[in-house]
């Protein structure tokens, strides 16, 4: 990690503030150019816009599908001052961004949080009925 790279990571540590002194969970992202300048940055808005998906690298994932060009997104470095969730890094991934930096690791952030205030997993079953459900995928992605 660079000097850079701290610099960059501290103003998304920045941002989280932001978004607790404004009631929401204290995360904050910025997506970044190879050289270093900041093109988007947004902190998490969860409770205040009342929207569940309001993480701020999921904000940036879908400002860079809309606003950047392929070869652009994937030259990107997102910082953010927690590791992604599950969520956000399926965002991630979808939208092209390049390099992921983070602050605090999901083990870390976990002993932050009083007991028992950990998400868990939903409870799901499957894979099932694959022959139906395969056929409105079939050939998608050829």
């Amino acid at each position: 990690m660079t000097h850079d790279d701290e610099k960059l990571l501290r103003r998304a540590v920045e941002l989280a503030a932001t978004a607790r002194a404004f009631g929401n969970p204290p995360f904050g992202s910025l997506l970044a150019d190879p050289d270093g300048t900041v093109l988007a940055e947004e902190h998490n808005t969860s409770l205040t816009d009342r929207d569940i998906t309001a993480h701020p690298e999921l904000k940036l994932a879908r400002w860079a599908a809309r606003e950047l060009d392929p070869a652009t997104a994937a030259a990107t470095t997102l910082y953010t001052s927690c590791q992604p969730c599950g969520m956000c890094v399926g965002a991630i991934a979808r939208s092209g961004l390049g390099r992921v930096v983070y602050a605090l690791s999901n083990e870390q952030l976990a002993t932050l949080k009083p007991a028992g205030s950990g998400f868990c997993d939903a409870p799901a079953e499957g894979p099932a009925l694959f022959d139906e459900a395969r056929t409105p995928v079939e050939g998608y992605y050829h």
